[in-house]
């Protein structure tokens, strides 16, 4: 029976151990962008902590060995526990490197989850278990802990409990496994009553932060983002914020603005009319990302246009801005159009399959901060792209800013260029992000920017418009490289960009 609780036992600490990597994983990919440097380095750190940890194990007596794992399992699940909330605040509130306070904690917890295996191998071993059937029974559960929380993590546990509740889960598991490996060997422990009152008082604070954890998430976005929240979700794909100061409603994803109510007015007048202000005999047109449903609502303004197909990866966005007043209100209820079909797909999978051509084309995604946004900036995107858009069709593309980005801002108009468009650069600006860039792409080259609208508009007229096409010597043209999909270059170029801005 002993024997079985130490094998189970590795089961639970290997689930454990991979799901506080993945929560400080995905924590500072949302935190900081490029998930692949992330992710890299804290693999890198956490298995190089857990060969020190495995090290370091060979110096706990044999008869300490169950004690010491006791106690490893109580440290674990406490700073493991707490590590997610630690590192939200820390970004929040805090003056402390987050970085320097990331590695700190992914090392503590690899050091611990390295001893543990030794541990529970020692463990067995002074029971007379057979060498080949220890290691193999034991390596068998921790690799099957390793793919459970491999799978739970993206479908169950980040959408549905977020990350912080997420850490605070698997710390109380470690001390469920400090609990009963107290009670299945009682007889051998000394001081017991003092670790069942340390085991006790540390699932205490493990369960109270977990009661507490939207309080604490609240908390810290109020003071990662200033304003008052009053929409928040944690997806498979992004972390949803709206935030409210006055009359401002403010959009971000991942802890970056998308939108200011106050401005936002002009950039999607930017986006959507030098396409479709040229476009007067335009029927179908296709909207890439804008999940937000406030370039749709621009669209729709035009009595010819009789269909919108509006591809975004994230249900939860579009539902947000279908459902919720305040959201519904600012994009003027454009998502439950009759006209509007939302197709919540990943819009590269999507081009592959799609059938049908498109007078215009709006693609409107995040910036290409990370390697799953680049892709849909390379060539093969544009290929696709291309293939759906009528011969005298346009296409827009939202482009970063060629005065904060200009090496990504131009690698996107050598993109387009690479796959065959005609491009016409062009920028407006937007008070809530500085100077911002738009390119538009024509199967045939001769586009020239409307003289006129047909609609009234808050932002655009004839002046605007042909200062939006001319670009002083500051923001003027960089001979880039196309974004390829198997280098990406363009989310370097975006790094290298802002680097310097915050710089």
């Amino acid at each position: 029976m002993t024997k079985r609780i130490l094998i189970l036992s590795v089961f639970v600490v290997a689930s454990c151990g991979l799901a506080y990597e993945l929560v400080a994983g995905a924590l500072s990919s949302y935190l900081l962008g490029d998930s692949i440097l992330q992710f890299s380095t804290i693999i890198g750190c956490y298995l190089f902590a857990m060969g020190v940890g495995a090290h370091v194990s060979k110096y706990v007596a044999d008869e300490d060995v169950l004690a010491r794992f006791i106690d490893i399992e109580l440290a674990v699940g406490l700073i493991g526990g707490v590590s997610a909330a630690l590192l939200f605040m820390s970004f929040s509130w805090m003056t402390a490197p987050f970085r320097t306070l990331l590695y700190v904690l992914v090392f503590l917890v690899g050091l611990l989850v390295g001893m543990e295996v030794p541990l529970v191998m020692r463990a067995l071993n002074a029971r007379q278990t057979a060498f080949t059937e220890l290691v193999s029974r034991v390596l068998t559960f921790d690799y099957l802990g390793a793919l459970a929380v491999s799978l739970l993590f993206p479908l169950v546990l980040a959408p549905h409990l977020g990350l912080v509740r997420t850490g605070f889960l698997f710390g109380m598991l470690n001390v469920g496994v400090a609990c009963w490996t107290l009670y299945a060997f009682r007889a051998e422990l000394a001081d017991l009553a003092g670790r069942v009152l340390r085991a006790c008082a540390v699932l205490f604070l493990l369960a109270l932060g977990f009661g507490l954890s939207e309080r604490m998430v609240d908390w810290g976005e109020h003071g990662l983002f200033g304003d008052e929240v009053v929409y928040a979700t944690s997806t498979p794909y992004q972390r949803l914020v709206v935030t409210r100061w006055k009359d401002d409603l403010r959009l971000y994803i991942n802890g970056n603005l998308q939108f200011s109510s106050r401005d936002e007015y002009r950039y999607h007048e930017a986006l959507v009319h030098p396409v479709l202000g040229a476009l007067p005999w335009a029927r179908s047109v296709l909207v890439l990302g804008g999940g937000d449903g406030l370039a749709l609502r621009e669209i729709l303004r035009y009595p010819n246009i009789r269909h919108v197909t509006l591809v975004d990866l994230d249900p939860a966005m579009t539902r947000a801005f279908t459902q919720r007043a305040e959201l519904k209100a600012l994009n003027r209820g454009s998502l439950s159009d009759p006209r509007v079909t939302v197709i919540n797909a990943d819009a590269a999978q999507w081009l592959q399959h799609a059938d049908g051509m498109f007078d215009a084309a709006i693609v409107d995604f995040p910036d290409p901060s990370s390697f799953a946004l680049g892709k849909l900036y390379s060539v093969p995107f544009y290929g696709l792209l291309k293939k759906r858009v009528s011969e005298n069709g346009l296409v827009v593309v939202q482009s970063t800013s060629p005065f904060f980005a200009p090496r990504a801002y131009w690698t996107i108009d050598a993109t387009l260029r690479e796959v065959g468009f005609a491009t016409y650069p062009y920028h407006a600006y937007v008070p809530s992000f500085g100077e911002w860039g738009f390119i538009l792409a024509a199967n045939r080259p001769g586009y020239a920017p409307p003289e006129r609208y047909a609609l009234p508009m808050r932002y655009l007229n004839a002046d605007t418009t042909r200062e939006m096409f001319a670009f002083p010597p500051d923001m003027a043209r960089l001979p880039m490289a196309p974004n390829r999909l198997n280098t990406q270059s363009l989310v370097r170029e975006f790094e290298h960009d802002w680097r310097q801005v915050i710089r």
